[in-house]
């Protein structure tokens, strides 16, 4: 017997997956292991998807594990992953592992942050660069991207302010376009309509290519400047909604120059209590 749900129900919104993913039905129905006949009709709401089935396409299509959850109830069904608050006692092994990953990583700069770029842990070398900020900018929560654009946060010590101030904000369009987080498209109009610091609009461009190997962040600390290189990692396989969003962002130094001046601002630093 054919079920027929409604427009509602989700059909449509695994439409609205495989075309952001640009992926043909046939395609989908590949990669799934099921027809393209099937999918049409999963689709248009001419049939009612198994739960395995959900998952099965949300997998290939590259849904967001929040999103997964969304599918399946949308399907009529329960939700598969929990959303468990990152100080609950069944993720102290997480918590305890990262603090260990920031530890080790100093002197320099990391730290780890939600889907909607919020600080949920940092190490001593970002205090470092956050040293000076206005208090409103550094109370609770921390908000990187506020941080690094505000006119009153670091905007005025990146020194390539226009082209990192660029790639943050494709990297938040990327992620919209991929979750569809309405938070996050709120924090992405806020920030991009921050205005640039004085002298920020005339910043000339690079006259030769970088020499690094990845745009680095170019930013002023104590009358010099330090190059860094951004890193981040996510965790494979999360079956949890908070563990999947978390992102770990590492500042590598991009030159010799950086990493020594780190060392040795970490040589004078009081021991860690």
């Amino acid at each position: 017997m054919t079920t027929v749900v409604s427009d509602t129900g989700v059909g449509p919104l695994l439409r609205g997956w495989r075309e952001r993913r640009r992926l043909s039905q046939l395609e989908l129905a590949l990669r799934a292991g099921s027809s393209a006949r099937h999918v049409s009709f999963v689709e248009t709401g001419r049939s009612r998807p198994s739960e395995e089935m959900v998952l099965r396409l949300a997998e290939h299509l590259e849904v967001p594990v929040r999103e997964r959850n969304a599918l399946l109830l949308a399907a009529g069904y329960a939700p598969r992953y929990a959303e468990t608050p990152l100080d609950a006692p069944r993720l102290e092994a997480l918590r305890e592992g990262v603090e260990r990953l920031l530890r080790g990583y100093e002197p320099y700069p990391a730290l780890v942050v939600d889907g909607s770029y919020t600080v949920v842990a940092a190490n001593r070398g970002i205090g470092l660069l956050l040293d000076g900020l206005p208090e409103h900018l550094l109370t609770p929560p921390l908000n990187t991207m506020r941080i690094a654009l505000h006119p009153e946060g670091l905007a005025p010590r990146i020194r390539n302010l226009r082209e990192w101030r660029g790639h943050l904000l494709a990297q938040m369009e990327r992620q919209i376009a991929l979750a569809r987080s309405e938070s996050l498209r709120e924090l992405y109009e806020e920030v991009a309509a921050y205005p640039l610091p004085a002298g920020a609009e005339g910043e000339p461009e690079e006259a030769e290519p970088y020499p690094y190997f990845a745009l680095p962040l170019r930013i002023e600390h104590d009358g010099r400047v330090l190059s860094f290189v951004s890193s981040i990692s996510t965790f494979n396989t999360p079956l949890d909604v908070t563990v999947a969003e978390l992102a770990i962002e590492t500042l590598i130094p991009a030159d010799p120059e950086t990493a020594a001046y780190l060392r040795s601002l970490a040589e004078e630093a009081p021991p860690r209590a």
